[in-house]
């Protein structure tokens, strides 16, 4: 019938590693982020053939470079610090991509050298504390600490920016953190 789609086949060996080598070219990923994306391929279309365990695939495309769990942190780490979110948020986004701790290191020393700078950029975003139009009135500033601890920022940094007249010049590194 001309409506009714043929389901996919079932899935062996040779199409997995198709589907994994179709995957890692088109996105940026990790280990752990594949090896779901396969076993959910898995799942829908089924299986044919001795069973493989998709960590295994996952495991040999990162043996032959095609993943780097580190690269990726340090790469998203780099990217969402420059959109202005925090350490926190960071940390949870390498958590739910399944980077280990050992590869999410570099990543956390790129985002603590960088406190400062997203915090001001996310208040630039957001136009919050020295880059607001006008003197806000409390509820608006406890809107936009919210607004900077929700982004992953440390307390006392988005106190202190929020704190902050429009037009103030942000005071450097050594004299707003705490």
């Amino acid at each position: 019938m001309p409506g009714q789609r043929r389901s996919p086949k079932p899935l062996d060996a040779a199409a997995l590693d198709r589907l994994a080598l179709r995957y890692v070219e088109r996105f940026a990923t990790t280990r752990a982020r594949l090896a779901t994306y396969l076993a959910r391929k898995m799942r829908e279309r089924g299986w044919e053939g001795a069973p493989i365990d998709p960590v295994d695939v996952a495991e040999r495309m990162a043996a032959l470079g095609y993943i780097d769990d580190r690269a990726f942190a340090e790469a998203r780490a780099r990217s969402m610090t420059r959109r202005g979110l925090g350490g926190r948020r960071v940390a949870m986004a390498l958590h739910a991509a399944g980077v280990a701790e050992e590869d999410s290191d570099t990543a956390t020393a790129i985002v603590e050298s960088a406190v400062l700078d997203a915090a001001l950029a996310f208040a630039r975003r957001r136009r919050i504390g020295p880059f607001a139009p006008s003197v806000p009135d409390r509820p608006l500033r406890e809107r936009h600490l919210a607004a900077m601890i929700r982004g992953g920022h440390d307390f006392a940094i988005a106190c202190r920016i929020v704190a902050m007249a429009p037009g103030e010049e942000p005071a450097r590194p050594e004299s707003i953190q705490s």
